[in-house]
């Protein structure tokens, strides 16, 4: 590790083979604690290059415990966080507005790092249980048309780097890494993205498989569509802006998006958005992002995906897909 450290520190990159090779050597708990967190640091101070993201997707894929759902056409909703902007759960909701339009969807998240309430600790507090049981994520397919995989459970490789990354408390590219490494493999992902350089990395290796994706970048910084300006879109087809008029909405302020200081104020905004009493901004956001994601799978325009969104919120139908997941964990 030494020799890779004053490698990169001269400003050196990594070939995809050394990438892959180096998050495997962490796993296999090769180097100590300060070492990870120089090597975590680096990153911080310059632009990962496509080929070590590459090599270290490579290597959580071969790591992780897969889970088998090539009979559904699932996706996973997903940003990488690291925006700074403190949102409310706007992919986790708009995860349960997209099966309640119909959609299996394969939920990857994790706990907070670098934001107050991650996705995984809204649902937690919620009262849904996390397994990597293949029998009970089944069920829940089949049942409640998604599940939610929470990413320390099916990337074990990770258990030496998370405390650092706790430690830390700020984004690394561990969060450019997360929405890449679903362990179900989905055929179809919605990926919000912090910065629009990682949204031509993105571009350029989802270009290189066979899943339908639209990455996002919103041009004021969120990982999402936010609905307070111009978003950048990225898919199999083409590239494109998205403005509020092409979901039927108007803009509306930052303020109006924020989502607390607290696990039990980002539940609160949760339980609101998804029983039908959001405000207004807080609605269409959810449905603008579910929306592009149900147009995703379906190839529609993102005013029939907005649509079909607003139908699974407004009607209860997302609300009772929360409901079913958190009975099934009993």
């Amino acid at each position: 590790m030494k020799q890779l450290l004053n490698r990169l520190i001269n400003r050196e990159v990594l070939s995809k083979k050394e990438a892959r090779e180096v998050l495997m050597h962490i796993s296999e708990g090769k180097y100590n604690p300060s070492q990870i967190a120089s090597f975590v640091t680096v990153y911080m101070m310059r632009s990962i290059t496509v080929e070590e993201l590459e090599g270290f997707r490579d290597a959580l894929l071969d790591l992780c415990l897969a889970v088998n759902f090539n009979d559904y056409n699932t996706i996973d909703l997903c940003g990488t966080g690291g925006d700074g902007k403190d949102t409310f759960n706007i992919s986790t909701l708009s995860s349960f507005v997209t099966a309640g339009a119909g959609v299996h969807v394969t939920k990857h998240g994790n706990y907070g790092v670098s934001s107050v309430s991650g996705s995984s600790n809204v649902m937690e507090h919620l009262g849904i249980e996390f397994s990597n049981d293949i029998d009970f994520l089944k069920r829940s397919m089949d049942e409640v048309g998604m599940c939610v995989l929470h990413a320390p459970l099916f990337h074990p490789a990770m258990k030496n780097v998370a405390p650092i990354r706790r430690e830390l408390g700020i984004k690394t590219f561990f969060n450019m890494l997360g929405p890449m490494v679903n362990p179900a493999f989905p055929k179809n992902q919605l990926v919000g993205v912090f910065n629009l350089e990682l949204a031509r990395m993105y571009g350029y290796l989802y270009q290189k498989g066979d899943k339908q994706f639209t990455i996002l970048h919103a041009l004021d910084g969120y990982d999402e569509i936010s609905l307070t300006g111009s978003t950048k879109a990225i898919t199999n087809q083409t590239e494109m802006m998205l403005d509020p008029e092409d979901f039927g909405v108007t803009a509306h302020l930052q303020q109006d998006i924020y989502g607390g200081d607290s696990i039990e104020t980002s539940a609160k905004i949760f339980l609101d958005v998804i029983s039908g009493k959001g405000t207004n901004p807080q609605n269409n956001v959810v449905c603008a992002n579910a929306g592009m994601a149900i147009a995703t799978v379906k190839g529609l325009t993102p005013q029939e995906g907005f649509d079909l969104a607003k139908d699974s919120l407004m009607s209860g139908k997302a609300k009772q897909k929360l409901e079913q997941l958190i009975a099934l964990s009993k």
